[in-house]
């Protein structure tokens, strides 16, 4: 190794504060580098947070806001440059999220309707991950260690979905594979509120 790749590799390290997880993936289309869970640990859009800082995150407050838009009440809609969740409720008004949204490359647009719910659901990594990271298993119980969190709402025909997290100091950001992350108090809350059916539309 070159003096000038050993300097980079230690200011690297030096960034980050420790070494990469396990099992970490590198886009260099975007020269990026994500964990397991699709966070991003190196390049644009990197958030770094050790065990001692995470828990002292700022939650994004969920609140009633003025919404202007014609969409009835019990749309979900997603603007994914805010990095919020708007659910209709009407008369000018939403109730409005904090997510986390798809990382540079991931990031889509359109409108699908909620063709599922489930309580702590199980985790199945559809091939295109996989393939990316081998290292992921097969399946995942649901359950707190589960990356899809307490509830999930699955949209269209589509992988994507609405979820919980066990990371909850990475909402705000862009990070996940396509998917919208919620902390579990907030996707708990919506996913009451929010029926099989409804219309989800994805802003960017």
């Amino acid at each position: 190794m070159s003096r000038s790749m050993l300097v980079a590799a230690v200011v690297v390290m030096g960034t980050l504060g420790a070494p990469l997880p396990a099992g970490a993936e590198y886009n260099p289309g975007v020269q990026s580098r994500y964990d397991a869970l699709g966070n991003v640990v190196e390049g644009p859009g990197a958030v770094h947070y050790s065990s001692a800082s995470a828990p002292n995150y700022t939650p994004i407050a969920r609140e009633i806001v003025s919404f202007d838009g014609s969409y009835a009440p019990g749309t979900v809609v997603v603007k994914t440059a805010e990095r919020r969740l708007y659910l209709v409720l009407g008369d000018g008004k939403a109730l409005r999220y904090g997510i986390g949204v798809g990382r540079p490359g991931f990031a889509w647009a359109g409108q699908h309707t909620v063709t599922r719910k489930a309580e702590w659901p199980g985790w199945t990594p559809p091939p295109e991950m996989r393939r990316r990271q081998p290292h992921l298993p097969a399946y995942m119980a649901g359950g707190p260690e589960n990356p899809l969190g307490a509830r999930a709402m699955y949209i269209g025909s589509t992988y994507y979905r609405i979820h919980g997290s066990n990371e909850p100091w990475t909402i705000g950001q862009a990070v996940s594979s396509g998917c919208f992350r919620m902390t579990n108090d907030d996707v708990t809350d919506l996913y009451e509120r929010v029926k099989v059916g409804a219309r989800v539309v994805v802003i960017n």
